[in-house]
């Protein structure tokens, strides 16, 4: 079981930036894919980013690529997204993500259903 922790949302003019974190409990961290998705009110939830568990391979949605960076720090169960250049459009509340990657090898970074753990969510707001 892996519990997931969000902190650093708030409130935040367009163009500014955040830093958001997630806190995982467990001693198997470093064996887990993890992923930032996000929702805002009446809509399905979206991929962010994700960060592989073996290479760092990174992965990013066309909207936020450039602007966000995923990061994860397996020393501290850790995993980061820092957003740039904020627009109103990335209001929604964010959610940190964990997977278990499979073990036939492979894993789906896109994927809101391949996710097995969940953290109860941050809000960011941006305003214009």
């Amino acid at each position: 079981q892996v519990q997931l922790v969000e902190s650093g949302g708030g409130l935040v003019q367009a163009g500014g930036s955040l830093r958001l974190s997630c806190a995982a409990s467990g001693r198997t961290f470093s064996s887990y894919a993890m992923g930032w998705f996000r929702q805002a009110p009446g809509k399905e939830r979206e991929f962010v980013a994700a960060i592989s568990w073996s290479d760092g391979s990174t992965y990013y949605a066309d909207s936020v690529k450039d602007r966000f960076t995923i990061s994860r720090d397996n020393a501290k169960n850790s995993v980061y997204l820092q957003m740039n250049s904020l627009k109103p459009g990335d209001t929604a509340v964010y959610y940190c993500a964990a997977q278990i990657p499979p073990r036939g090898g492979g894993w789906f970074p896109l994927s809101v259903h391949k996710y097995d753990y969940w953290g109860q969510g941050t809000q960011v707001t941006v305003s214009s």
